[in-house]
């Protein structure tokens, strides 16, 4: 039709407004440490402390050896600044095996769920690796015995056995639970062995397991079985149902056979009542703690909880897979880049790397050790320059939430809470410190009280101080970016909004991959981000901006090269971190200044 009417007519034009603003992407932390159980080197998303602790356990000391306490400690202080989401890897030394069902030998060798003729039936697992192993007590060990008093240690129970129906019960049990005095965690009833059967155990229960790939430089989860998991603490591990020989003219299987005796039906191999534990798993030992080492107050060189810092590594290059894994922050509380310990300055170095060639995140780092002097911790500082890590000292003191002993932790431990409440409470542009966005109040003390002089030390230094001040308590007063060359991007609050605006702008930028390249999808483009730009600056969050994607930058050669250019230009707002008043004493009568 016609843009222009030569005779009288109607033209009738559309100009389509009605574009929805998205959302941003809602990001969490993430973090990498030690766990008394749950998954290795899986990362798993929690949205609680309480969940946290279902699948990680809990932070208890026995008498021959530590569990790590850091991770846990990171948890409780995220969620209880108001965090919402939380990527939690668990990191081990060695290999991991989970354990499994033990019964009567059968014939293969292997131990399971027995039927009244002594053959397998079925072997469940732990619901993953090193689930309910949750250390080891030789000292000097390539594996080790199941601490079974442990309460983050479950066993297995069969009953309900009903032999006309082929079903089945399994009931879950606390590892210190009695016969008389049972614990029960969970109960799966009328569970079947025929594959065919809607209550068949592995569709009921669920069979994945999980397994960490390589492909050249890239690691990467790989899941198998069939059947998603619905137990929090097992999964069917195998199941030896008899293999049809003929089917009835409905399509089921009428009978089989097992261990060369044919024609038996299903229901002559579920298990019989009974109750075990969970055995067979591999794993390398957890060093013993030495007093006064009491929750790693001075974290070594060589291990934490029996770590090495290599043991991090794998789990730092999974993070790096950023279509998958959504984050804003990221620490690894125990890994501390103090210039005597080598393996860690490497390891943390790794995870710098990891924030920039993500570039939705920022890393933070500890950079000394429990007890170290300023003086140390400016030099270790010195190691890095980047605007996507920062670094906070010194250490702080809290309650941990499951033993009621007071723990010292680093401050990576504790920044990511403060990040979340900054962005629940103002905004991700927001300086994630002072009075207002600062307070730690679930921090006893810090290690040292700081002087002005301190502050002004390590600041000048990139360092973030955390101040104690009376009456106000302890409270996050910096927030600079390890970034050298001064810049707006040496600041948290500056490179959090690069990180929140990208986002959002390459959301828009996803929808638009593969769509005609035109006038149209510019303005598409242009239609989203100028109101979510505006809505920022409106926010505190710019000065000014200015969104530039025509034909001046998409020109027909870049048009040919199925390229659409678009430039950003961006005026951050800065934080008052330097109040300067003047009180000026002026004689009587003296008029004041306009």
């Amino acid at each position: 039709m016609a843009e222009t009417l030569i005779s009288p007519g109607v033209l009738a034009r559309e100009n389509d407004q009605s574009f929805i603003q998205q959302n941003p992407v809602e990001f969490g932390a993430a973090i990498i440490g030690p766990a008394v159980k749950g998954p290795v080197e899986i990362p798993t998303l929690v949205t609680s402390f309480s969940e946290y602790q279902a699948i990680f356990g809990t932070t208890v000391e026995s008498a021959s050896r530590e569990y790590g306490y850091l991770t846990s400690a990171a948890a409780n202080n995220y969620f209880r600044q108001g965090g919402t989401s939380l990527l939690v890897t668990r990191v081990t030394h060695g290999e991991f095996t989970a354990a499994f069902t033990s019964g009567s030998t059968a014939g293969s060798g292997n131990s399971g769920i027995m039927n009244v003729a002594t053959s397998e039936s079925l072997q469940i697992q732990t619901i993953s690796e090193g689930a309910i192993m949750n250390n080891y007590q030789a000292s000097d060990s390539s594996g080790g015995t199941l601490d079974s008093g442990s309460l983050d240690n479950v066993r297995w129970e069969v009953s309900g056995v009903n032999t006309g129906s082929g079903t089945f019960s399994i009931i879950v049990r606390q590892g210190n639970d009695t016969s008389n005095q049972k614990s029960v965690l969970e109960t799966w009833n009328e569970l079947s062995l025929d594959p065919f059967a809607a209550n068949y155990i592995e569709k009921v229960i669920g069979n994945q397991s999980y397994n960490i790939r390589q492909d050249g430089s890239d690691y990467y989860v790989q899941a198998s079985g069939s059947y998603v998991n619905k137990s929090k603490y097992i999964s069917v591990k195998q199941v030896l149902q008899p293999t049809p020989n003929f089917f009835n003219n409905n399509g089921t299987p009428a009978s089989g056979s097992m261990n060369g005796v044919a024609d038996v039906p299903y229901v002559n191999f579920i298990p019989v009542a009974g109750s075990g534990s969970f055995t067979g798993a591999v794993g390398y030992n957890v060093q013993a703690a030495t007093s006064p080492m009491k929750f790693n107050q001075d974290i070594s060189n060589t291990n934490i909880q029996g770590l090495t810092a290599t043991d991090y590594s794998q789990s730092i290059s999974l993070l790096n897979n950023q279509d998958e894994y959504n984050f804003n922050v990221i620490v690894t509380p125990g890994l501390i880049a103090d210039s005597t310990y080598t393996a860690h300055v490497t390891q943390v170095n790794s995870l710098v790397s990891l924030a920039e060639n993500r570039q939705d995140c920022i890393a933070v780092i500890d950079v000394s050790k429990y007890g170290s002097t300023v003086a140390a911790t400016v030099n270790s500082s010195t190691a890095f320059d980047s605007s996507y890590a920062a670094t906070y000292w010194p250490w702080l003191q809290s309650i941990d939430p499951t033993s009621g002993q007071t723990v010292w932790s680093p401050a990576s431990a504790f920044i990511p809470g403060v990040y979340s409440f900054t962005d629940a409470s103002s905004e991700p542009w927001f300086a994630p410190a002072g009075l207002i966005r600062g307070a730690l109040g679930n921090v006893i003390r810090a290690e040292r009280k700081l002087t002005s002089g301190n502050r002004d030390t390590l600041y000048s230094a990139n360092i973030n101080p955390i101040a104690t001040f009376p009456g106000r308590g302890v409270v996050v007063f910096g927030q600079k970016t390890l970034q050298v060359r001064a810049s707006a991007l040496d600041r948290v609050n500056v490179r959090r909004l690069l990180i929140t605006l990208k986002s959002f702008i390459t959301q828009v930028s996803d929808n638009l991959v593969f769509e005609q390249n035109t006038i149209a999808t510019r303005n598409n483009f242009l239609s989203q981000v100028n109101p979510y730009l505006e809505s920022v600056q409106q926010r505190q969050g710019l000065y000014a901006f200015k969104v530039v994607m025509n034909e001046t930058n998409n020109t027909p050669d870049v048009i040919d090269r199925n390229e659409l250019v678009g430039a950003i230009y961006l005026q951050p707002t800065k934080t008052a971190e330097f109040i300067i008043l003047d009180f000026n004493v002026l004689p009587t009568g003296v008029e004041f200044p306009a």
